[in-house]
């Protein structure tokens, strides 16, 4: 999807690689400036460096979604530097260890919903603050397809991308007239290297993922970051409050 965004700016976290790093990329093949936010800094940086490549400005800010002075910072350094902020992709999130409920760990539990859950609301709490002043603006977040059904032995992910669903139609309710429009996307089984980590690259239980999928593949994070351009541009312009999902049929 070719759109125009020149003189936008667009904040994307979680950006050092994966969906995050193509959402990125997106934006800066579509004319907008890019601030990446993620805890790894080298992978950061190279996203920041890819994205130049595709020239257009781009700066990447260490940030701990789930710590609040770190992600006003973000927000702070990216007003301060680019002067605004009109796409926001909330989309740093981890998978965590996979246990049955009553085993599982509560400082993991704590860990899962403080990143997945906590670092959306706190980062659109401070997003939409900029936007308010600015008036008006787009936030995207990272949901799941879990985060309309179930799965086993990850409860605290389950239950973190269903809220994140919830936080996304009420923030979309409370400022859709403020020209702020807030949107999820539900990826279904994305080969991302969370899935490489989680496969450990083997070929045959990679192939029973896609087999999984009713397509009868994997998505790319491209898919995912071409729905969130669309979400972003004026194609959307009366789509808030949904949740998008781009999940190869699982949800049919």
């Amino acid at each position: 999807m070719v759109v125009q965004f020149n003189g936008k700016v667009a904040l994307v976290t979680g950006g050092a690689s994966g969906i995050g790093r193509a959402a990125a990329l997106a934006f800066a093949r579509n004319g907008a400036k890019v601030v990446v936010a993620d805890v790894l800094q080298a992978e950061g940086e190279e996203t920041v460096a890819l994205a130049r490549a595709e020239n257009t400005d781009a700066m990447f800010v260490p940030t701990d979604v789930s710590q609040r002075a770190a992600v006003e910072a973000l927000v702070a350094t990216a007003v301060d530097y680019y002067g605004r902020i009109d796409f926001a992709f909330n989309n740093a999130g981890i998978s965590g260890p996979q246990a049955m409920l009553v085993d599982y760990p509560e400082e993991m539990w704590d860990r899962v919903i403080d990143i997945n859950l906590k670092g959306v609301w706190l980062c659109m709490k401070y997003e939409i603050q900029q936007m308010l002043r600015q008036g008006g603006g787009v936030i995207v977040n990272t949901s799941s397809t879990t985060g309309q059904l179930g799965s086993r032995r990850v409860s605290p992910y389950v239950a973190s991308k269903h809220g994140i669903v919830g936080l996304t139609k009420a923030a979309a309710l409370e400022y859709a007239r403020d020209n702020i429009r807030v949107n999820a996307v539900l990826p279904g089984t994305i080969h991302t290297p969370l899935i490489d980590r989680l496969t450990g690259g083997d070929e045959r239980v990679l192939a029973q993922f896609a087999e999984s999928e009713p397509v009868g593949r994997l998505g790319t994070p491209e898919e995912v970051a071409s729905a969130v351009i669309w979400l972003c541009s004026d194609g959307a312009s009366f789509v808030t409050g949904t949740s998008l999902a781009v999940d190869g049929g699982r949800l049919a």
